[in-house]
């Protein structure tokens, strides 16, 4: 059998020649970094808790706690299954959430208290300044400290962060992080003053707040902050040469996302009823739109990946069905099922898993690529991909090939009409028609099996997308 060649480890450009510096500064290497980011996240961590505490009480912050907590797994639920197409690892979701509940939630707290306390005493009405603060400084400071961590995961995990749904997974996580602390010190708060009231358990004030804080809008936080993933989610999908999209759509998302805050913090000052009419007129729309939005965009990432991958199935890499299988969600659920049923436990499950996964990648980076928005590294992380893929293949063909007898594809899957390039970006060798699947004859069952085409091709000298 044919040996997949070793990758390269630099690209023909670079001209280090793939060397590893050996005298890196102490700062760039990795541990220093995760040592660094999570000694940050503790004491945030440690330092909001102390400062919750204070303000609530253990009492407060124990009751606060336990009804924060409530909409947290439904969000993540949500938010995880938006990012099933090409999910992210999971590292990436519990710095988010970790970010929005400890290191944001503190920069906001100290932030705002000390702006609403300067603005009282520079003002010369001192009672507009917690209404400013609402208004115009808290919408500011939050949304800038939770857009910290999607620009942070964009900058030093940018292979894990390649579209849209990478983007609005990321900030709503951090959202939901945040909202989490937030919750235990308002839920917190209006417990306490229950209890200055005289009332028992959980009365009017801290109802009255879980109602509108967990209840009608949990999505609150993440709605504002979900316009600034989408920003960087396009600035991942525009080409590098175009610097100043990639800049300003990011921007652009912040600035609405402090705007949708700053009006729904500014709703109670709109008169008796003007909560109830922001709540119906302007957050619901505008939640179902970007609802309809992410959920359109998964969909379009699926037909993403049955468009481009047949280009592999016809170079040899892939099996002629397996686009159409990599490109449905139920079909994926059944090859994960098969595989941790009858070959191999949940090792296998996990291996099929993967395979999906490395498959849609290649599938979005070869539509970057079409397009003219290839990275430099293209051929590199091309290689890479197929590469695990190959060492995937044996447990994850089976797997596949019973989810597409199983859902039964309605169409036959046929090659792209764009040129078909090969390994590496050299064409492919021609293939017969009975292997690309005869219109007579059913693509599930092949009359011949497919070969890799040039399965130990040299690293070529030259990019085919590159721009």
């Amino acid at each position: 059998m044919a040996t997949f060649p070793p990758y390269p480890t630099h690209h023909p450009g670079d001209p280090t020649g793939g060397t590893t510096l050996r005298h890196a500064h102490w700062w760039q290497r990795k541990w220093v970094r995760y040592g660094a980011l999570i000694t940050l996240l503790t004491l945030s961590g440690l330092v909001i808790l102390a400062l919750v505490r204070q303000q609530t009480g253990t009492q407060g912050f124990l009751v606060g706690l336990g009804l924060a907590v409530l909409p947290v797994p439904l969000l993540i639920a949500a938010f995880r299954w938006l990012d099933r197409v090409e999910p992210g690892p999971w590292r990436n979701l519990l710095f988010a959430f970790a970010w929005g509940a400890c290191a944001a939630a503190l920069i906001a707290i100290i932030a705002n208290s000390f702006a609403t306390k300067w603005i009282a005493t520079a003002t010369a009405d001192p009672s507009g300044a917690d209404t400013l603060g609402a208004t115009v400084i808290a919408p500011i400071v939050e949304e800038s400290a939770k857009a910290a961590a999607v620009l942070l995961v964009f900058l030093f995990r940018r292979r894990d962060f390649t579209g849209i749904v990478d983007g609005v997974v990321i900030a709503g996580v951090t959202a939901t992080g945040f909202a989490f602390t937030e919750n235990i010190l308002y839920l917190g708060t209006a417990f306490g003053t229950d209890q200055l009231t005289g009332d028992s358990g959980i009365a009017s004030v801290t109802a009255a707040t879980f109602f509108v804080r967990v209840v009608m809008s949990p999505f609150a936080h993440p709605l504002f902050t979900v316009l600034t993933g989408i920003g960087f989610g396009i600035s991942a999908l525009s080409a590098e040469r175009q610097r100043v999209r990639r800049i300003l759509v990011p921007l652009s998302g912040l600035l609405l996302a402090m705007g949708m805050h700053a009006t729904w913090n500014g709703s109670s000052t709109f008169g008796q009823f003007g909560f109830f009419a922001v709540y119906a007129m302007f957050m619901l729309p505008a939640f179902a739109l970007l609802t309809w939005l992410v959920i359109w965009t998964r969909q379009r990432e699926l037909r993403t990946v049955r468009e481009e991958l047949p280009a592999y199935a016809v170079a040899g890499w892939l099996t002629p069905t397996e686009p159409y299988v990599l490109g449905s969600m139920r079909a994926r659920r059944v090859a994960r099922e098969y595989a941790r049923r009858h070959l191999g436990g949940r090792p296998a499950g996990r291996a099929v898993s993967q395979y999906e996964a490395y498959a849609t990648s290649l599938a979005f980076l070869r539509r970057r690529g079409r397009l003219g928005r290839a990275n430099a590294d293209f051929v590199v992380r091309e290689r890479e991909l197929l590469h695990e893929l190959w060492r995937r293949r044996e447990m994850a063909r089976p797997a596949l090939d019973h989810a597409a007898r199983a859902t039964a594809p309605p169409v036959p899957v046929t090659s792209p009409p764009w040129p078909v390039y090969g390994v590496y970006g050299y064409p492919a060798q021609p293939v017969h028609p009975a292997q690309q699947g005869h219109p007579t004859h059913h693509p599930i069952q092949p009359a011949h099996p497919v070969q890799p085409a040039h399965p130990t091709v040299p690293y070529p000298a030259y990019n085919p997308y590159r721009t």
